[in-house]
């Protein structure tokens, strides 16, 4: 599955559509526009179209030919080619200019073979449905619904609990793509994909299956581009900024929420927030203090004015005990660079475990740990031994790596204080429950 070209797809959709101001440009439009400059400038009669630039954005092309190349840069407004996505291939027998791919069905299509463990064999055991000769509204529906509910159990369980079965549903809802489908439909179907795509590489990125993570991403968001859906490019964008920072690259965080900002006037008030808990999260990693507290400030104000009746499905997770939690994760990485910012990462971490309800216990022990762990660096290790074997009590029933190295990342805080009996205790009882990494 190729990686979708974010920064050639953001550079389009930044410049506004000469037709129709406040929108941004369309493929056809650029196609045209760049077409156009080419003769003006090489009097050289070129067949760009809007085809072509989809497959520049999904990835499917990463170095169009010198002629093409200066066009582009020309038309976006760009001095060099990097700044566009556009990289050599790398030299191998076959490139993916090489295959000839017709469409961004025949794109998607291999994802279903990679979505567990990479082999299609280890797929062959699921029966899957027979694909209707048509896909309706029901099947739209259906696809929403198994989005929701793996997406509950991941929250609960972690993303190691029902990975197989899941990636049996995407092979599935892939596969619908191909069938036959109203015109007034195709956008909720490709909307509907997308949604099944990011729960499916949420769940593996939490089990550390980062590479099928990626590529189902890369799914999502192509679906969400095809579908023309703001909201869930936006979700997309900011799962794949939070599993580039979790990695130790928040400058890629930080591309990916900016890509995720443009156009952010058509998102709601809590997408905003999120998207801002994002930049401050990432900022924070980067030891940048006054931007990450500027954006914890900008998160703050845009949840004030959230309302979930104006949200997506998606964005239910996203309540006060989720907003709290994920600016208190950025306030704990603040903390550990100046003690001032502790209380309150404190008072944000424990409104996070406080409000979570049964449903997002994952969300509910990472914060508690994290509590446990920032009191322990900064505050007495009794009360922070009693707050970590609380969350103890939980974590051996979700399997989530993310929530595990955690867990060992609290036993290392606690080593300064390894004589003191209750973190002893508490180590101990870590060693028993989580693996050395």
């Amino acid at each position: 599955m190729p990686e979708p070209n974010v920064q050639f797809r953001a550079a389009r959709v930044r410049r506004e559509s000469p037709e129709w101001p406040g929108e941004p440009l369309s493929r056809k439009e650029l196609a045209a526009l760049v077409n156009a400059w080419i003769f003006d400038r090489h009097q050289r009669e070129t067949a760009i179209d809007a085809n072509y630039i989809g497959k520049l954005e999904r990835g499917l092309i990463r170095w169009p030919d010198a002629l093409y190349r200066e066009g582009f840069r020309a038309v976006l407004g760009e001095g060099q080619d990097r700044a566009l996505g556009f990289r050599r291939p790398r030299r191998t027998s076959r490139t993916i200019e090489d295959v000839n791919r017709q469409d961004f069905l025949r794109a998607t299509a291999g994802v279903s073979a990679l979505v567990v463990t990479g082999s299609l064999s280890d797929l062959a055991i699921l029966s899957q449905p027979s694909v209707p000769s048509t896909v309706g509204q029901a099947e739209i529906d259906q696809l929403r619904t198994a989005a929701r509910i793996f997406g509950n159990v991941d929250h609960t369980y972690g993303g190691g609990m029902v990975r197989q079965a899941v990636g049996g549903q995407l092979r599935y809802a892939v596969e619908l793509l191909s069938a036959p489908c109203p015109q007034h439909l195709r956008d909720d179907l490709f909307a509907a994909v997308g949604f099944l795509g990011h729960t499916a590489g949420a769940m593996a990125f939490d089990a550390y299956a980062h590479e099928d993570a990626r590529r189902m991403f890369s799914l999502a968001l192509s679906c969400a581009e095809e579908s023309g859906n703001w909201h869930l490019r936006a979700k997309v964008l900011s799962t794949m900024a939070r599993q580039a920072i979790w990695r130790g690259d928040p400058d890629m965080g930080l591309t990916l929420i900016d890509v995720g900002f443009i156009r952010s006037e058509r998102l709601t008030p809590t997408e905003r927030a999120m998207l801002y808990t994002g930049r401050a999260r990432a900022n924070a990693k980067l030891g940048r203090v006054p931007e990450s507290l500027r954006a914890v400030g900008m998160a703050d104000a845009e949840f004030a004015h959230a309302n979930p009746t104006n949200d997506p499905a998606w964005m239910v997770y996203y309540d006060t005990a989720q907003h709290v939690g994920d600016t208190g994760h950025a306030l704990f990485d603040l903390a550990t660079l100046d003690s001032r910012y502790a209380p309150e990462a404190a008072t944000r971490l424990g409104g996070a475990v406080k409000g979570h309800s049964a449903t997002y216990a994952r969300s509910r022990a990472l914060s508690q740990i994290k509590l446990a762990s920032l009191t322990m660096t900064t505050g007495d290790p009794h009360e922070a031994a009693l707050i970590g074997g609380s969350a103890l009590d939980s974590v051996g029933k979700i399997q989530s790596r993310r929530l595990a190295d955690e867990v060992r990342e609290l036993s290392r805080f606690a080593t300064k204080h390894r004589r003191v009996d209750q973190v002893a205790h508490l180590r101990q009882r870590i060693d028993t429950i989580v693996q050395p990494a």
